[in-house]
C-alpha cells in the first residue's frame, strides 16, 4: 500500500478521519459557496465537507477539541486553489463540497430546508421524526458515542410533516441531482418506527423516483421488510456498532436491553436473502451491516466485515469520532495505522464475496469510507487478485446506471403526464 498521503487519497480520507485538521484564517467557507458545517440527526457528526482527489467525498472534522493536535491545515491559495497541507507542506488539492441554492429556502411551511434533510456526500439524509427515545428516558440509555439528542431546534427540526420532507426531496432532485435518500429513525416504544416512517417512503418515492435507504432498529416482524422492498425501498441498514457482545451492552446500553445483538444479526441476513429473491425486473436491495470502529479492538471489527459479508450484506464501516458533549467526547479518536487493516478488509471481503459495492450512480458518502474507496488501502499485489472482479464491476456499474436513469425517465413523464391531467 501506498504510504504517502500526497498520492494515495484513500489513506487521506482515513487519517483526515483520525486527525481531523485545523481551517486556515484564508478560508470562508460560507463565502466560498461550502456547506455549513452542521450537527444533524442522521448523522454520526459535523465536520467541513470536501471532495479529495479521485472524487473521494469526506467529511473532516474541525470543531472536536482532538483536531488542535492535527497537523493538516486547510488553506486557500492566492490563486484561489484549496489545498490540504501537512504544516507547510503540500498535499492535495481539494474542492468544497458545493453548497445548493436550496440550503437557503424554506419550505411553505416556513422551516428552514435544512432542518428538514441535508446533504451528505451527494445523497439525501433526513430522520423524520421525533428524536430516539434512548435519550428521554428517565434514566437515558442512548448509545454513548452519539448526538442525536443534542441539536434539536439548533440544526434539526424535531417532527417533519410528510409534505415538508417531499418538499426538500424534489428540491434537492431538482437542485442537486440526488439519487438517494436515506431515512433514519431511532428507537420508539411499540416498535413503531417503520409504521412511522411507511408514508414518507411512498410520498417520496412518488414524488421523486429515487432510490430509497431505510436505518431502523431490527423489527420483531421480518416479514415488514418484504413489504418495504415492495414499496419501492432499496437498501435497508441495521447499525449494531460492536460485534463484540461485552463492548455492544457498554456502549450501547438500550439496544442491548430491548433488541440485543443478535436480533441485529438476523435482520441482516435475512435482508440478504431478499436481494436473492429478484428476478429479471431492475429491483436493485441491499442489506447493510453497519459498525463503528474504534470502539472495539480491530480483530472484532474485522470479525464483523468477514461475518456481514458472508451472509450477502455489504458493511458499513464508520470510524468514531469523539464529539463534543457526548458520554465519550473524552475518548481517544483511533489510530489511523491501527484502522487500515479494517477498512481494507472492507474492500477485500466484499470483492471475495462478489458483492456490488460500486454501482449505484452518484451516491458519494462523505461521513464513511465506502468499501470500494478501501480499494486504496489494499496493497497493488493484493488487488490484482481481484482485477477480473473489478472489471466486471464496472460494467454492472454502467448497466446499473443506464436502467435506473431510463427507469426515473418513465417516472418523470408519468407525473407530467398525471399533472397536465
Amino acid at each position: 500500500m501506498e504510504r504517502d498521503t500526497r498520492k494515495n487519497p484513500g489513506l487521506l480520507k482515513l487519517d483526515l478521519y483520525c486527525r481531523g485538521a485545523l481551517i486556515d484564517d484564508s478560508m470562508r467557507v460560507n463565502d466560498d459557496g461550502g456547506r455549513p458545517i452542521l450537527r444533524t440527526r442522521a448523522g454520526l457528526g459535523s465536520g467541513l465537507e470536501v471532495i479529495l482527489p479521485d472524487n473521494l467525498w469526506t467529511n473532516i472534522p474541525v470543531e472536536e477539541d482532538f483536531t488542535k493536535a492535527s497537523p493538516y491545515v486547510v488553506r486557500r491559495r492566492d490563486n484561489g486553489e484549496l489545498w490540504i497541507d501537512e504544516g507547510q507542506e503540500p498535499i492535495a488539492p481539494i474542492q468544497l463540497a458545493p453548497r445548493p441554492g436550496w440550503y437557503d429556502h424554506t419550505t411553505s411551511s416556513g422551516k428552514k430546508m435544512t432542518a428538514i434533510g441535508t446533504l451528505q456526500g451527494t445523497y439525501l439524509g433526513v430522520y423524520p421524526s421525533r428524536v430516539c427515545e434512548y435519550w428521554t428516558e428517565d434514566s437515558p440509555t442512548n448509545c454513548k458515542f452519539c448526538s442525536v439528542g443534542l441539536n434539536l431546534g439548533a440544526d434539526d427540526a424535531e417532527e417533519k410533516r410528510v409534505s415538508e420532507v417531499v418538499e426538500v426531496a424534489v428540491a434537492a432532485r431538482d437542485g442537486s441531482d440526488i439519487t438517494y435518500i436515506d431515512f433514519n429513525t431511532g428507537h420508539y416504544k411499540g416498535e413503531t418506527f417503520l409504521d412511522i416512517l411507511e408514508p414518507y417512503i411512498r410520498a417520496v418515492k412518488d414524488a421523486t423516483g429515487c432510490m430509497i435507504g431505510v436505518q431502523t432498529p431490527p423489527h420483531a416482524d421480518l416479514e415488514r421488510y418484504k413489504k418495504l422492498k415492495e414499496m419501492g425501498v432499496n437498501r435497508v441498514s441495521f447499525c449494531f456498532e460492536l460485534y463484540d457482545p461485552v463492548q455492544f451492552k457498554e456502549v450501547c446500553p438500550g439496544k442491548d436491553r430491548q433488541y440485543g445483538l443478535q436480533r441485529y444479526l438476523d435482520a441482516v441476513e435475512y435482508n440478504a436473502t431478499l436481494g436473492k429473491t429478484s428476478k429479471k425486473t431492475f429491483d436493485p436491495w441491499v442489506s447493510n451491516g453497519e459498525i463503528i470502529a474504534g470502539l472495539e479492538a480491530p480483530e472484532w471489527s474485522i470479525k464483523a466485515i468477514d461475518w456481514i459479508t458472508s451472509v450477502g450484506a455489504i458493511p458499513t464501516v464508520c470510524l468514531f469520532r469523539p464529539l463534543k458533549d457526548t458520554d465519550y467526547e473524552d475518548q481517544a479518536v483511533p489510530k489511523t495505522e491501527d484502522m487500515i487493516d479494517v477498512f481494507a478488509a472492507q474492500y477485500e471481503c466484499c470483492m471475495r464475496e462478489g458483492l456490488p459495492i460500486n454501482v449505484a450512480p452518484n451516491v458519494n458518502v462523505s461521513l464513511v469510507m465506502l468499501p470500494w474507496e478501501c480499494r486504496w488501502l489494499v496493497s497493488k499485489s493484493r488487488r490484482r487478485r481481484y482485477l477480473l472482479k473489478e472489471t466486471k464491476m464496472a460494467a454492472m456499474k454502467k448497466v446499473f446506471a443506464a436502467q435506473f436513469y431510463a427507469k426515473l425517465r418513465e417516472h418523470d413523464q408519468r407525473r407530467a403526464k398525471a399533472a397536465g391531467a
